[in-house]
């Protein structure tokens, strides 16, 4: 059976799975779906057309769903989409999308507190976003990125998977995937190899990283001919990488003259 605190305000329209609780003052409207054993605490909103999956944490004062901060939005239905296990810390707020589409978070993410989602944004699984982190419209950040403290990213950017952000970053252009983006503006400074390590790549693999890394960003090559090079490697990850590069509408973050290779 879910428990809710006789102060929270529950509409008959939402529905609640089993042993779902929601705190003191809480709220949540029409048209919601909150999975089992999902934990809903004091104050927070969960706002009409959105889904909860399972075991989620949604802390004092969060709000999902809210309509999207977008000048273009005249009202109507979309959609906000949360994976299973996320905890989603203080303050937090995540928009539904715009003309009709989907704003979507992956399972087992970290959002902490103040920590904001713009619509149509989608985060893969694992992602950590740290405090006040602000995602624009329209961002993608692939599975197991970390964006620390206070970055801020522009509209229909992309962060790579295992890719890391430093703190205050401002983000403009695309971020790599599996290397560490920072500054103002943000260069790419080496690989992230505290998260590779920490994700299970081997010493075989964080080396094969470190080469396409060196002929990406290092070797001064023009950048259709270090794509082909890293084609010939013939290596999983060094295609990711090209992949990720060719993909991309706003050009990615580069190294600086005093990038380190590590």
């Amino acid at each position: 059976m879910s428990s809710i605190h006789p102060t929270a305000l529950v509409d008959p329209g939402a529905r609640l799975g089993a042993d779902v609780a929601i705190g003191p003052y809480a709220i949540v409207e029409d048209g919601t779906v909150i999975g089992a054993r999902s934990d809903v605490r004091a104050r927070a909103v969960v706002k009409r057309h959105t889904t909860l999956g399972a075991d989620n944490h949604v802390h004092e004062a969060a709000v999902l769903g809210g309509e999207p901060q977008d000048v273009s939005f005249r009202g109507g239905a979309s959609a906000l989409l949360i994976g299973d296990r996320n905890r989603i810390r203080e303050g937090v707020t995540i928009h539904r999308a715009s003309a009709g589409g989907e704003t979507r978070i992956g399972s087992d993410c970290f959002l902490m507190a103040y920590a904001h989602v713009a619509h149509d944004d989608r985060l893969g699984d694992g992602v950590i976003l740290a405090n006040n982190v602000a995602l624009a419209g329209h961002v993608d950040v692939g599975d197991r990125a970390f964006l620390s403290g206070g970055v801020v990213v522009h509209q229909f950017c992309r962060v790579g998977r295992l890719a890391m952000v430093g703190g205050n970053s401002k983000i403009v252009q695309d971020c790599l995937p599996f290397v560490i983006t920072d500054g103002v503006p943000g260069r790419a400074r080496g690989l992230n190899v505290v998260g590779l390590r920490r994700a299970g790549f081997t010493a075989a693999q964080v080396r094969a990283l470190k080469h396409a890394y060196r002929i990406l960003l290092r070797s001064s090559l023009p950048l259709d001919t270090a794509l082909t090079t890293l084609d010939a490697l013939g290596d999983p990850l060094a295609d990711e990488l090209a992949a990720f590069v060719r993909a991309s509408k706003r050009g990615f973050h580069r190294a600086g003259r005093a990038a380190a290779e590590e």
